[in-house]
């Protein structure tokens, strides 16, 4: 996934709204979202190939993501470990997300770059594993953007996905996430004056410069809503594509926030 928007305690009724873009290889394989067959309390998209995943909710109230961090000079750890297996560790272990996070800093170092987003009942939490300050950080109530940069990184994308859901009116939510996916639908490229200079060929930079990328061998390959009311009742939506950006298919997962324990280290 490489472009996602957060909004954290910043509506009444929506306390946690998600709106969020995978891009990927055409050719990986993956399974669309929905209630694993041997852990149902969980909700969430399954990369085939490695396992774990990119985006996904938990009846309890949990969410996770993460996005790569790009940055080709740096190379890549060949034995690293997946890194979508931090977000499926979350979502189906024990601890709560503060310690979670914590735990992931402590070997954070193994695994290639990544952007990794953890929230609970009780917080939310950011960490990179390429960010020069190398902690962990607290998410205050407030919107967030995040690509494949460290966490607000003023990339055109991510200034121009921020500015469309910041405007957008929460209190339709209840009626339809339809505008939400329009806006994720976003295929507007940057000038190139704007790009971020990360590594990679220009045409590639204007390529993955909209928040939706539409090519044949690489693009979005799906569009994830999650919202979380306050009274509990929630709901992940997600919208799969093919190479040519049309939508194939929708399937909405409304569920009902329920109380699970957890552990704290």
């Amino acid at each position: 996934m490489c472009i996602a928007y957060l909004a954290l305690g910043a509506h009444r009724d929506w306390p946690v709204l998600v709106a969020a873009n995978r891009d990927e290889f055409h050719a990986r394989p993956a399974l669309a979202a929905a209630p694993w067959p041997q852990q149902p309390d969980i909700i969430a998209g399954t990369d085939v190939r490695a396992g774990g995943t990119w985006l996904g909710v938990r009846r309890d109230g949990r969410y996770a993501l993460i996005t790569n961090y790009r940055d080709p000079a740096a190379g890549q750890l060949p034995a690293a470990p997946s890194r979508g297996a931090l977000v499926s560790d979350f979502l189906s272990g024990g601890l709560d997300a503060g310690a979670y996070i914590r735990q992931v800093h402590a070997s954070a170092a193994a695994y290639n770059g990544f952007n990794l987003i953890v929230g609970d009942a009780e917080g939310a939490y950011y960490l990179g594993n390429r960010d020069p300050a190398g902690q962990v950080r607290s998410l205050a109530a407030g919107r967030y953007v995040l690509s494949n940069h460290l966490l607000d990184t003023p990339w055109p994308k991510s200034r121009r996905l921020r500015a469309a859901l910041d405007a957008l009116d929460p209190s339709g939510l209840d009626r339809s996430l339809t505008p939400v996916f329009e806006i994720l639908r976003d295929r507007t490229p940057a000038e190139d004056h704007t790009l971020p200079r990360t590594g990679i060929p220009l045409e590639r930079e204007r390529l993955l410069s909209s928040p939706f990328i539409v090519s044949p061998d690489y693009g979005t390959r799906c569009s994830t809503v999650v919202a979380m009311r306050a009274d509990g009742h929630c709901i992940l939506s997600e919208t799969t594509y093919d190479p040519q950006g049309i939508a194939i298919e929708r399937h909405d997962w409304p569920y009902t926030r329920t109380t699970r324990n957890s552990s704290r280290a």
